[in-house]
């Protein structure tokens, strides 16, 4: 290729001329650069065709350089591009003029449109395909991440509706059902927490009995008070103290309350004592028994003195007491322990405290701390009254032996007797009651229908109250019975016998003057005495010199000469029968009533 410029240029008359040579092959490569695809053609020619340049090294009678030369100078633009269909293919055709040289030029590019968008669809492939991974990643994912999240709903859909989250396919989604479910627990929530709060005193009460009385026994020290604390008892760095009040004196209340009654007045002592501890102290329980007696458990700051203020707290209560109720109060005051599991020991200690008082109607403060267990004052217990008594159930004599027991229990009393030795008595006498029972014939079990009267009598604290229980379940079944098995003229004959016989025991009597002397013949005496009495004549004849003789032996200072005599006996025979019935001579005996 080869391009001539005359010099100066466009005159008719040049003085010369500027010849430029270029290679063709090396603009047939400076084409090339422009041109990236290996298809298709390239190509810089005149208009006219005399110069011509292929990239691709094409000649110009090219069919293919023809075919595209024919289309671009049949669409008569400057420049432009279109796409051309030749064998089959596509080609993207771009062409146009420019003037160079003083000359115009026709460039013209035709290229496969497969070449031209390959690196786009390569790309779009290989977008889609990091795409297509990463949704196919992140559904995974999210799958995977949807079942970790829901694991704690499923648990949860298990705990609170089971059968909710097995069946599976429900209208309402999970989160509805559970809503509904936790307001539902909610509101059940609520309810029980209220009726816990209301049921917590009667829990607190429930739990303080079975400790005092000692069913408790099984659990630590640390459960103990886990428990306590559970209760909404504050007992870290406290100290335990607990009261026995016992009231007595409901014989004397002025017709406000009678015997039966006692629930409703250790109900109103309760409130009582209760209202005055809250003003007291600052934790204070207290437990209804329901027999006159009521427990108090204090819950105090370990280490601070308390002997003041309990004093005052029980001074007060007496004193309300006596006042609103018009009865005798009785506090027994444990010492003090910071060992839940003593209060138990404290609570019996103190129980056991509260029978000693003093049998009077005065109001008694009893400290274990003050307490003596080993004071020598003691009563005498009246043999001879009870006696008395005896004889008096004997004979049929029911009026008798109920004024008797009230001088029995008015001679125990005496003296500044305490409560405990007051009760043993009754008890003394209840066996000794039960044994004339059985030794007349009649057994105790049938007769008192197998109730245990021991545990009764124990359980009553007031004087009158033993009396009324003595007379209807001890005596008035007992008379009953004995009417039932005698009638009233042989009664009298033997009651007549067992009063010539108390009179003139220190005599010579047999059974046939006694029978002379009340009229009968000594064959129907022995048997009905035998009858009424449950005893041979000539044993109840021996038991009461031998009574008579004990009394004398341990009450006076009469030799044994004289007292074998009071009784009805020579000397040498007294020894004898004596030691044969009491397992020793009546010296010992004497020495050893004495002693005791």
């Amino acid at each position: 290729m080869t391009f001539v410029h005359l010099v100066p240029g466009g005159s008719q008359k040049p003085m010369g001329a500027l010849i430029v040579r270029l290679d063709n092959e090396q603009v047939s490569e400076a084409l090339q650069t422009i041109t990236p695809y290996a298809d298709g053609e390239n190509f810089l020619m005149e208009p006219g065709g005399d110069i011509y340049v292929s990239a691709n090294g094409s000649s110009i009678d090219s069919t293919f350089v023809k075919a595209v030369r024919s289309e671009v100078e049949s669409n008569g633009n400057k420049e432009g591009s279109f796409l051309y269909e030749w064998n089959d293919k596509t080609y993207a055709v771009t062409y146009g003029y420019f003037a160079r040289i003083m000359d115009n030029w026709l460039y013209v590019s035709a290229s496969p449109i497969t070449n031209i968008t390959a690196p786009v669809v390569f790309i779009s492939k290989v977008i889609l395909t990091v795409s297509l991974s990463a949704l196919l990643l992140a559904m995974l994912l999210a799958w995977l991440a949807s079942i970790r999240m829901y694991l704690p709903v499923k648990r949860l859909m298990m705990n609170l509706l089971p059968s909710a989250s097995l069946a599976g396919g429900g209208r309402e989604d999970e989160f509805t059902l559970i809503e509904r479910q936790w307001q539902h627990l909610n509101r059940e929530s609520r309810e029980l927490n209220a009726k816990l709060l209301e049921q917590l005193p009667h829990v607190k009460e429930s739990f303080l009995h079975q400790l005092l009385q000692g069913y408790l026994y099984a659990y630590t020290e640390e459960d103990l008070r886990s428990r306590m604390e559970r209760y909404k008892w504050q007992v870290c760095g406290k100290q335990f103290i607990v009261l026995y009040v016992q009231l007595t004196g409901i014989a004397s209340m002025e017709g406000k309350f009678k015997f039966g009654d006692e629930g409703l007045v250790t109900f109103a002592s309760v409130n009582m004592i209760e209202e005055l501890a809250d003003s007291y102290f600052e934790q204070s329980s207290t437990i209804n028994f329901h027999d006159l007696g009521s427990g108090v458990l204090l819950i105090l700051p370990e280490g601070e003195p308390y002997a003041e203020a309990i004093k005052s707290f029980s001074e007060e209560l007496a004193q309300t007491v006596n006042r609103l109720l018009n009865m005798v109060v009785t506090v027994a005051i444990s010492r003090g322990t910071t060992r839940v599991s003593d209060i138990p020991l404290a609570f019996e200690g103190v129980k056991h405290a509260a029978s000693f008082r003093k049998f009077d109607n005065d109001n008694q403060i009893i400290e274990m701390e003050e307490l003596n267990f080993e004071d020598s004052s003691e009563s005498q217990y009246p043999f001879t009254l009870e006696r008395e008594i005896l004889q008096a159930l004997r004979t049929g004599q029911e009026a008798d032996a109920h004024a008797l027991l009230v001088e029995f229990q008015k001679a125990l009393s005496a003296k500044g007797a305490k409560a405990i030795d007051v009760q043993q008595g009754m008890l003394h006498l209840l066996g000794s009651v039960q044994h004339a029972i059985l030794v007349s014939g009649i057994q105790p079990n049938r007769l008192f229908k197998g109730a245990n009267l021991y545990e009764q009598l124990s359980q009553i604290k007031e004087p009158a109250g033993a009396r009324e229980w003595f007379q209807v379940k001890v005596i008035a079944p007992f008379m009953k019975e004995l009417t039932s098995r005698t009638d009233g003229q042989v009664k009298r004959l033997i009651e007549q016998a067992m009063i010539y016989l108390q009179q003139n025991y220190m005599r010579d009597i047999s059974l046939d003057n006694c029978a002379e002397y009340i009229g009968t013949n000594p064959f129907f005496l022995s048997k009905s005495f035998k009858q009424v009495t449950g005893k041979n004549f000539i044993d109840y004849l021996t038991e009461l010199r031998m009574d008579k003789a004990k009394e004398l032996l341990r009450e006076s200072e009469m030799k044994i000469n004289t007292v074998a005599e009071q009784v009805g006996y020579r000397h040498s025979y007294f020894n004898r029968i004596f030691k044969k019935l009491e397992g020793m001579t009546p010296t010992r005996y004497r020495e050893l009533s004495r002693a005791e």
